[in-house]
């Protein structure tokens, strides 16, 4: 999890570890060690995944110790001959998706996502709030795909490989999300 070297979301994307040789394959016959030794590799980067979607970090260190019970629960579907990254960004979406759709939306979100400072702070302040609003209204498939493509500006590919859709159904979602977002904006008397 986290070193305490400070805020994970500051941090540049980190390069993708590899396994040792033959740890993929002996963890897909069910080799502790080879999970192990896996989990260890990968658990940082799936941290930071799960934590950029979920934006708290006490639960982004359960939802990681979750998707890694996904994962080997799901081993004998891993194919060896590719990599691992991908497959355990999907799985982390997925759990990450499962606990947004469990819980209600709430209002506080960074200053990433708000909108630019008006030269009013008390105007900037309630744009900030209503455009807060209005995201944490989407639907939280809509919601994680505009996060990942948008705001933390992933490419399109990538967010489809962790999101286990097509490019075009990425494409599909952030418009759906910002059209939603910019009705809801409108509903609240802002014009974006």
């Amino acid at each position: 999890m986290p070193d305490g070297s400070g805020n994970i979301l500051d941090q540049p994307r980190q390069r993708e570890p590899e396994a040792p040789d033959g740890a993929l394959d002996r963890f897909r016959h069910g080799d502790l060690d080879a999970f192990e030794t896996i989990f260890r590799a990968h658990q940082r980067i799936v941290y930071g995944w799960i934590l950029r979607l979920v934006r708290d970090s006490g639960a982004a260190e359960d939802l990681t110790v979750e998707t890694f019970w996904r994962i080997y629960r799901a081993r004998a579907r891993f194919d060896p001959a590719r990599e691992f990254a991908p497959w355990a960004r999907r799985v982390a979406t997925r759990v990450a998706l499962d606990w947004l759709r469990a819980r209600k939306p709430e209002v506080e979100l960074t200053a990433e996502i708000a909108a630019p400072e008006a030269i009013d702070p008390a105007v900037g302040a309630e744009i900030r709030h209503k455009v807060a609003l209005a995201f944490a209204r989407l639907p939280a498939a809509l919601r994680i795909t505009a996060e990942l493509a948008v705001v933390q500006e992933h490419s399109h590919k990538e967010v489809a490989q962790a999101m286990g859709i097509t490019v075009g159904a990425v494409k599909l979602r952030v418009f759906r999300a910002l059209r939603l977002v910019r009705r809801d904006l409108e509903g609240q008397g802002i014009r974006p």
